[in-house]
């Protein structure tokens, strides 16, 4: 499958600070977010009908005085085949979307450059219960709720319904956004529980969360049978660690319920996920794993703008496969969807941190979590101290909106 990555995207917000110190009126402005944007897009599963074309149009515009297209580079034809760099203009790139969609034969690299121009978008408002999230100015937080008494972040401390229920309203007390409860731990080398157990470990807490808080709750289930019962209970989303590849009902049952859904990705099993990860491109098929899970959800009916995403770290990856995800989270943009992220307590920041047990890795986590917000690679982080991501996420989102940069920051009076 084609697809395009954006190295670099320009987001017309980042310009926007340049033209207020230029004094650029409007017309000016609009302008120039026409022309002067450049995207660096690296290409990826490129057939040599594609390869061909791209060519074709760079060489055709490099005659002097013409720059109807962006540059092409190809990729090594000896170890890496298939891969290309296009560079240029947000007009260069829209000429050469049209000029592929005229080709049937190149619908794929038609669609892969325009989800790459898209990815710059915010994602469509979610709307959970009583509440509509928008995105793009701040990162929510989802607050975890385990109600088991095997789980590797807190040792079982929450694993009778009345506990749980009272550390679910104290994590919404301290601001989380949404609560996620689960009844079967996914750490490395668990085994599974049989759905009634399941059942009987989440279904008193969502009911006892719901009489008390409007916050809105998620079942953290790989099972229809458990999320049936859960959305009965008063949940609106579900968390799903195999993004729809485990249980084929799933699918059916979010749709049913007209609930939301974040799907997750998963190497293997809990079981077995740790045991080797390995990967030829770790991105690509993250990517290819949840476009699956998607279009299983939108088969079973289950509306697109109601669906998040998740990369899964700690499922199935090493220390550097968390790293390189976190990095280059932005790609997953490309799927238009908002992007949830859970990094809080897990393994990989203790190996970062010198071995710390997951008690002692609060630090590491809010480093994490301040990261990906500054990147502006998510959307919601699923953590397990909701005060204190709070605190980060505050610092972190108002200094990517800091403008006030004087009085010449203001906007133009004239011809504004």
């Amino acid at each position: 499958m084609i697809r395009a990555h954006p190295l670099l995207a320009e987001r017309p917000a980042d310009l926007e600070l340049g033209f207020q110190r230029m004094g650029l009126p409007l017309r000016a402005r609009e302008y120039l977010l026409e022309k002067l944007p450049q995207y660096r897009l690296l290409l990826t599963g490129l057939t040599r009908v594609e390869g061909r074309f791209l060519k074709g149009l760079f060489e055709a515009s490099t005659a002097p005085g013409r720059e109807e297209y962006p540059v092409y580079v190809a990729g090594d034809p000896r170890t890496r085949l298939g891969s290309g760099l296009l560079v240029g203009r947000r007009e260069q790139l829209e000429r050469l979307i049209g000029a592929a969609r005229a080709e049937p034969e190149l619908a794929g690299l038609a669609a892969a450059l325009t989800r790459a121009m898209e990815s710059v978008a915010t994602p469509a408002p979610l709307t959970l219960g009583e509440r509509t999230f928008a995105f793009g100015a701040r990162t929510y937080v989802m607050g975890v709720v385990n109600v088991t008494p095997d789980s590797f972040s807190d040792g079982g401390r929450f694993a009778t319904t009345e506990a749980a229920i009272a550390h679910g309203l104290k994590l919404a007390e301290a601001g989380a956004d949404v609560l996620d409860v689960g009844g079967e731990s996914t750490r490395p080398g668990s085994a599974r529980v049989s759905t009634e157990e399941e059942l009987a470990r989440v279904v008193p807490v969502i009911q006892g969360l719901r009489a008390r808080t409007a916050v809105p709750l998620s079942v953290d289930t790989t099972r229809a049978a458990v999320a049936r019962e859960a959305l009965r209970a008063g949940a609106v989303l579900i968390n799903d660690i195999s993004g729809f590849h485990f249980d084929a009902e799933l699918p059916r049952a979010v749709a049913e319920a007209g609930a939301a859904c974040c799907l997750m990705h998963i190497q293997g099993t809990p079981e077995t996920m740790q045991q080797a990860p390995r990967y030829e491109d770790v991105l690509d098929e993250v990517l290819g794993f949840l476009e699956e899970g998607v279009a299983r959800a939108v088969a079973a009916g289950v509306a697109r703008e109601r669906i998040l995403v998740d990369p899964g770290i700690g499922f199935g990856k090493t220390l550097g496969h968390n790293l390189f995800l976190l990095r280059r989270l932005s790609d997953l943009r490309v799927l238009g969807l908002p992007v949830l992220v859970g990094t809080s307590r897990k393994g990989f920041l203790g190996a970062l941190t010198g071995g710390k047990p997951a008690g002692e890795r609060l630090a590491a986590t809010l480093g994490s979590v301040a990261a990906v917000a500054a990147l502006g690679g998510a959307d919601f982080v699923r953590v397990h101290d909701v005060a204190e991501a709070r605190d980060a996420l505050a610092v972190v989102d108002a200094l990517r909106a800091g403008s006030e940069g004087g009085a010449l920051y203001g906007v133009p009076k004239v011809g504004a």
